[in-house]
């Protein structure tokens, strides 16, 4: 993402989610919880820009993704989308599930870590959203639920037919695609769906904690190994290696590499810059 902007400057409010912003980490919460957390259009254009605007600050190293109250996400609202989608026409459903896909890219090629802090339901959209977290940071009561084939449609919704399989392999991924049953945090861990498992309660400080300790690190290195891990995805191993080795040789060049040699001759902890 360029960190170059137009004549538009950062958004000061954002109506459909809550931003905290400290210590170079971004903690996005969806904040419905009566509705638990259940994303509507605004929801879903709030997390589209917000991303793009997080992605131009350098200031900003990590980012929690969490949700208020009982869960975390159970998926796009019933009546405020499914119900205004049945009168859509074609381009406008098209449009709105461009949207939703952007919102998966924005995650995925933000250029800093993204932790998904999970409790209770991740239905639907919401468990996309996990999915295309760089960690999933998940406690006991979580439960996991692709839900697209339950409503009549595909379950390759937003991304998740290329990024669920990548995640648990085709096996599991065709079975929670295909019919929508519900994964809970042990399932989920065995499979690989989730990154770590907190204590009841305790997700989001243990998210918290891997953001602080992500955005006190080398930030470009950080980075770059997210790029090539999405990149590489399609590669053959020559394209693979050959991406890796200039991107090696940009990094060994820059001054955090620099910095690790100095600081392990004077015996001390490096101070990443991100450059």
């Amino acid at each position: 993402m360029s960190p170059f902007t137009g004549s538009a400057g950062r958004t000061a409010d954002w109506r459909h989610l809550r931003l905290d912003v400290a210590d170079g980490v971004a903690t996005v919460t969806l904040a419905r919880p009566a509705k638990l957390n259940a994303l509507t259009f605004g929801a879903y254009a709030d997390l589209r820009d917000l991303l793009a605007e997080l992605s131009r600050e350098r200031a900003v190293r990590a980012l929690v993704l969490a949700g208020e109250g009982r869960g975390f996400c159970s998926g796009g609202d019933v009546d405020e989308i499914i119900g205004a989608t049945l009168s859509m026409d074609t381009a406008q459903l098209l449009d709105f599930n461009r949207m939703t896909g952007q919102v998966v890219r924005a995650i995925r090629e933000a250029p800093f870590p993204v932790v998904a802090a999970l409790h209770g339901v991740a239905a639907g959209a919401g468990a996309v959203l996990a999915l295309a977290a760089d960690f999933r940071v998940a406690d006991p009561t979580t439960r996991f639920a692709f839900l697209f084939t339950r409503v009549g449609l595909s379950g390759g919704d937003m991304g998740a037919a290329y990024l669920l399989p990548r995640v648990v392999g085709l096996g599991h991924a065709t079975r929670l695609l295909m019919l929508g049953d519900q994964v809970r945090a042990p399932e989920a861990e065995r499979i690989g769906l989730i990154s770590e498992l907190a204590d009841e309660g305790r997700a989001d400080e243990t998210a918290a904690a891997l953001g602080r300790r992500l955005a006190a690190g080398p930030a470009l290195a950080y980075a770059q190994t997210k790029a090539l891990l999405t990149a590489e995805l399609d590669m053959p191993l020559a394209a693979a290696v050959e991406m890796d080795a200039s991107t090696q040789a940009l990094l060994m060049n820059g001054e955090d590499y620099a910095e690790f040699h100095t600081a392990f001759t004077q015996k001390r902890p490096p101070k990443w810059q991100g450059r």
